[in-house]
């Protein structure tokens, strides 16, 4: 209904008549909302996650449970987070879920959060990642090799601030767009890798598509390169390759030491058990106007 009391020269000749035409004779639906929605709200996963959670959040008391989810199950960690937003310890609310997990799994989980699942997960695994910690791999009786097949969806790490993951298995396109702060492990991604990147380390275990590192700006990736075309397949618009230093293998064995211990990859093993050959293997994407600050850093520092 138009309201009457607004008064303003663009509106003496506009007549919504038309578009507040109602019919009902002719139309079997009313003008104003006629039935509500039931989203289950009361039955979401984390409902129950957050009720095992209680004596982590009310006693600090560590908490370590079991749960099985499907495809339906969206966001899972997302409410828990808001329940832990100040923050735990490492791992001091640590849940094991099995099954294919629906979309955003993981989405914002916070600091003392760690999600383990056995299966599979959709797009946006990750998303707004905030000091939290995942893990996932295939279900151990599964067939395949996890190193070559997709075991999460596009887009992962949307703007991920901070925390840690670890996946035995590839991810799709658009894996760590914007991500500003998530360290990750994964053994190979799709097209778009570490677009928009601001911060954060990103190690890929295996092939990425093409247009890599289209826009970053910030953190840092380290690829695999065993089949020697990944210059081929990045966007030289911003970023530089390099041949990582000292301090870059001892961050990769560390990171890739985690993803052994959390997911059992076999590829994780096979690079750790010949580390002095396998690590010359990796290439260092650094965005350019990153690597001139940490430089002026740095001479800074030497100043001091």
């Amino acid at each position: 209904k138009v309201d009457e009391s607004l008064d303003h020269w663009k509106m003496k000749k506009i007549d919504l008549g038309p578009i507040l035409a109602f019919d009902n004779q002719l139309s079997q639906t009313g003008r104003f909302k006629q039935v509500g929605q039931d989203l289950d709200i009361e039955k979401v996963l984390d409902r129950e996650m957050i009720k095992k959670s209680y004596p982590a959040l009310k006693n600090l008391i560590p908490v370590k449970d079991t749960f099985s989810l499907t495809n339906v199950d969206r966001s899972v960690g997302t409410m828990l987070s808001n329940e832990v937003s100040k923050g735990l310890p490492d791992d001091f609310i640590y849940f094991n879920l099995t099954g294919s997990a629906g979309q955003s799994f993981g989405a914002f989980l916070t600091i003392g959060i760690t999600l383990e699942l056995e299966g599979e997960s959709n797009d946006y695994f990750g998303k707004g990642l905030s000091g939290g910690k995942l893990i996932i791999y295939p279900p151990t009786n599964s067939p395949f090799l996890a190193e070559e097949n997709i075991l999460i969806g596009n887009v992962a790490f949307y703007g991920g601030t901070s925390g840690e993951a670890y996946i035995n298995g590839m991810a799709g396109e658009r894996c760590a767009v914007r991500n500003s702060g998530v360290n990750t492990v994964v053994e190979g991604i799709g097209d778009h890798g570490c677009e928009y990147m601001t911060g954060g380390t990103v190690i890929i275990l295996g092939n990425t598509g093409k247009n890599f590192g289209a826009g970053m700006s910030g953190g840092i990736a380290f690829v695999l390169d065993e089949s020697q075309n990944f210059a081929k397949k990045i966007n030289p618009g911003m970023i530089s390759l390099e041949v990582p230093d000292k301090a870059d293998f001892d961050e990769l064995h560390e990171l890739i030491s985690k993803h052994y211990k959390h997911t059992n990859s076999d590829k994780g093993k096979r690079i750790l058990d010949d580390w002095d050959t396998n690590k010359h293997l990796f290439i260092k994407v650094i965005p350019n106007d990153y690597k001139s600050v940490l430089e002026k850093k740095k001479l800074e520092k030497i100043a001091l």
